[in-house]
């Protein structure tokens, strides 16, 4: 080989550098999550050591949390105040495992109510429609506080505390912040000092702000029992990152350069991280439930009690319950074991406005909400559509049903705030569910309950009609007694001929899929059968068979003929498992 075609020694360690580095830095690889899935059994996520991530609004937990557990779980948007709730996520380093907790920010220390609003970006007339003006005072007063509280039940219950501060600090004019709605956020990350003190007339200074002293203060007094890491976010240069950390240490801690947005750093984070992580004995595959676990998410339209649910079933406030319409942004997450010792994964939602609404308000916050929420719905098992008692059935509810049914997840009516129905008898239930049945048609066959979360009533009978939901999607029909279901409805209700005299046939039938139940018609001709009969061989089935609270898909399949109408025209197929074929004489 010529040295010509050698590169050079330098090159050959630089490419070798940045190729491990990048390895290093690289926190979820698909590699590893597919490992992941073939494992036979995890460890259960009440056993893991938690991660909590806090620090003041914009300073980019959720960047950092996305970065850690992979994908976009979290709502990442340049503004402050969009995360309320906690946010849980699965994350690994190494041949470690941990839960990474979201938070919001804190901004409650020393602060008045409009700093509050301010900092939070919290509104005062968006989704206050119908409330009186004292409600909506008292609502918005206590946003901040309840924000708080979720980031103190994230602390108090995790094992290492990664405390996040903004290298690249929004500036300072006069001692004052400034923030991106004054000065574009662009401007502030990238402009020299000087530029900026030229073009806006003042001395500006960046880094360090009043808020994250405080913060740190908070944690040294209450929390020194526990690992707290300090972790200077937005240093995407390594050489200008320890620069940007260096004025950070008169908060007390080591500060780390980290940047949730290309990774750099985030190596280094998570070895210190897994360092005070104590070991998890390794647990018997007979000791570690393999069972599946069914998700149910809890949908709706904006402030029907979605949250208020959660919380009445998992008996505490896991999210943050208010008037104000799009309190919760993320979908929420979160493990519960039913009275009969199923666990259940429950997801809390955004509501969903119409896609008009969503559009014309013009806040990428909400329409990324939105979009969770269909997801949530994508990948759970049992739908829990929640219906506001006085407003009955809406347009959008019927939208979100028919998303529900095109997902094929089971489903159940939750009709809340069932207290708020006036002069109440033993005829009410009965008209009401008529009233729901008649407006929701395509739902017909989903269980409805009634209930009132702030008041935990009936709140056990949403995870019962669940559990049946589940058991029923889960549930697989022996072809023998399949065969004999359609056998009959066959002899009640022959297929209608054509024109040309011709009747279609079925041969036989199978389950071939659960969740949902699939089944598979093989036919002489699928043509033949029209959709009015296809929705009577559905509605045989669910009265001859059961599979309430789930949908069914029904697949007719023509038989395939290798020579010509002919040679297989006496040819009878048998089902299996049954003495002979199922067809009328034509």
């Amino acid at each position: 080989m010529s040295s010509e075609s050698t590169p050079p020694l330098y090159l050959a360690n630089w490419i070798l550098t940045r190729i491990l580095k990048r390895k290093r830095n690289l926190v979820r690889s698909k590699s590893y999550r597919e490992v992941q899935a073939n494992m036979s059994f995890q460890i259960p996520d009440h056993l893991l050591p938690r991660i909590a991530i806090v620090g003041r609004p914009n300073v980019g937990k959720s960047a950092l949390f996305n970065r850690l557990v992979g994908g976009n779980r979290a709502i990442v948007v340049d503004e402050p105040g969009v995360t309320r709730d906690r946010l849980y996520g699965r994350s690994f380093w190494g041949d470690r495992e941990f839960i990474v907790v979201d938070t919001g920010g804190v901004v409650t220390f020393s602060k008045s109510q409009a700093d509050c609003m301010e900092q939070l970006a919290i509104t005062t007339t968006v989704g206050m429609d119908g409330i009186s003006l004292a409600s909506r005072e008292a609502a918005v007063a206590r946003m901040p506080s309840m924000i708080e509280r979720q980031a103190v039940a994230a602390v108090e219950e995790a094992a290492v505390i990664i405390f996040l501060v903004d290298g690249q600090a929004p500036a300072q004019f006069f001692g004052q912040e400034i923030f991106s709605s004054t000065i574009p956020l662009f401007i502030q990350r990238t402009a020299p000092l000087e530029i900026l003190n030229k073009t806006y007339g003042g001395k500006f200074q960046a880094g360090l702000i009043a808020a994250d002293v405080e913060i740190a203060d908070w944690l040294r007094k209450k929390y020194s029992n526990k690992c707290i890491i300090l972790a200077v976010n937005k240093c995407e240069s390594p050489r200008k990152g320890l620069m940007q950390a260096s004025e950070f240490w008169s908060l007390g801690f080591s500060p780390m350069p980290i940047s949730a947005l290309s990774g750099t750093g985030t190596g280094e984070l998570l070895d210190v991280v897994c360092s005070e992580l104590k070991n998890i004995e390794a647990l018997d595959t007979s000791e570690v439930e393999e069972n599946y676990v069914p998700s149910i998410a809890i949908v709706g339209r904006p402030n029907v009690g979605k949250s208020s649910i959660l919380n009445a079933l998992v008996g505490e406030d896991r999210t943050i319950v208010s008037p104000i319409s799009g309190t919760t942004r993320d979908a929420i997450d979160t493990e519960f074991t039913g009275p009969d010792g199923q666990k259940y994964k429950l997801i809390d939602t955004a509501g969903i406005r119409r896609r008009a609404a969503v559009a014309s308000s013009g806040s990428t916050t909400e329409a990324l909400s939105v979009n969770r929420a269909f997801r949530a719905i994508r990948r759970s098992d049992v739908v829990a559509l929640v219906i506001e008692a006085m407003a009955c059935i809406t347009e959008q509810d019927c939208r979100i049903a028919e998303r529900i049914e095109r997902e094929g997840k089971g489903c159940i009516i939750v009709i809340n705030k069932w207290d708020t129905i006036p002069n109440k008898n033993q005829q009410t239930t009965t008209y009401y569910e008529q009233d729901v049945r008649e407006k929701l048609r395509i739902l017909d066959w989903a269980p409805i309950v009634y209930s009132t979360a702030t008041s935990g009533h009936s709140a056990e009978k949403i995870i019962t009609a669940a559990s049946m939901v589940h058991k029923e999607r889960s549930r697989r029909l022996g072809t023998s007694i399949l065969n004999q279901v359609v056998q009959e409805a066959l002899a009640f209700k022959p297929p209608p001929r054509t024109r040309g005299g011709k009747r279609g046939r079925v041969y036989y039938s199978t389950q071939a899929a659960i969740r949902p139940p699939t089944f598979v018609f093989f036919v002489n001709d699928a043509k033949l059968f029209p959709e009015t009969y296809r929705r009577y061989m559905k509605k045989q089935l669910r009265s001859d068979a059961g599979f309430p609270g789930t949908p069914m898909r029904l697949l007719w399949r023509s038989r395939r003929r290798a020579d010509n109408e002919g040679k297989t025209a006496g040819v009878n197929v048998q089902a299996p498992g049954s003495g002979g074929k199922l067809a009328l004489p034509t």
